[in-house]
């Protein structure tokens, strides 16, 4: 039996590879949500060629979303590089199953935004990018 809580069926797996496999510039991202009925994750939108406020302003605002980003980071020495308020059982979801599909997705940094368009900005993307 397994712990997990919300299940990633092999279509979104097969999204979130071609997503992370796809050579792209400048900004893109895939939404995943939560199907609560059936506890299992669904692609809900796909987005290219927006810039990373443009990309939250599409994001609903009372229901959380996993969003994988591909971003085109301008460094200060010139280098490029591109990396690629809701309800509270829905939050529960979310926070139990973010280790699981940041595994799925196999990304090494996760931006978790909960202040929907005003945590989600290229300020915040490029921090958290710029971490060690």
């Amino acid at each position: 039996m397994s712990a997990r809580t919300v299940d990633i069926p092999a279509d979104v797996k097969d999204a979130l590879k071609a997503f992370r496999f796809n050579n792209r510039k400048g900004n893109a991202a895939i939404s995943i949500k939560i199907v609560k009925s059936t506890l299992v994750m669904a692609v809900d939108e796909e987005f290219a060629d927006l810039s990373i406020e443009e990309i939250a302003e599409e994001l609903p605002e009372n229901s959380p979303r996993y969003v994988l980003l591909s971003h085109e980071l301008k460094h200060k020495d010139g280098r490029i590089s591109a990396p690629s308020s809701s309800p509270t059982d829905l939050m529960t979801l979310h926070a139990s199953s973010l280790s699981y599909f940041q595994q799925t997705a196999e990304v090494a940094k996760v931006l978790e935004v909960r202040d929907g368009e005003e945590g989600l900005t290229q300020e915040a993307v490029d921090d958290k990018l710029l971490q060690s």
